[in-house]
């Protein structure tokens, strides 16, 4: 019997992008969506303190998202002592279309979920415009 090694680039696409995830970087889920000429950015979140916990910066059109996680918890009983945490860190960049007002980006947190809202700009209806054929 022998071992056959392939390479990344023999699987295909859906599993290429499996395995080219970063695996020691903690992935942060997102959904993106147009809502009312606004780029809606949602991020699961739960159990964290916005104000402390989340860092949120435009730069050169690319929304960065980063927060951390710290929970400990201790449980003391007559006969014993048991003590859990769980921590880490999470980050994502979303690229803005193109027009996005970086200087009236918004955000909420409700429910465990942080909202953030970026305006886009309306784009100018364009008139069609009649260009003539010259004879040459």
């Amino acid at each position: 019997m022998s071992i056959v090694r392939r390479e990344r680039t023999d699987l295909p696409d859906a599993f290429r992008r499996f395995f080219d995830t970063d695996w020691d970087k903690p992935w942060l889920r997102v959904e993106e969506f147009v809502e009312d000429e606004a780029l809606v950015v949602r991020a699961e979140l739960p159990d964290i303190d916005p104000d402390k916990d989340v860092e949120l910066s435009v730069v050169d059109g690319v929304l960065h998202i980063r927060a951390e996680r710290e929970e400990k918890s201790e449980h003391k009983g007559k006969d014993s002592y048991r003590s859990e945490f769980r921590y880490g860190s999470f980050s994502r960049d979303v690229p803005l279309p193109a027009g996005s007002s970086e200087k009236d980006v918004t955000a909420t947190y409700r429910d465990g979920v942080l909202e953030i809202r970026v305006p886009m700009a309306q784009a100018p209806a364009s008139e069609a415009v009649k260009i003539p054929v010259q004879r040459g």
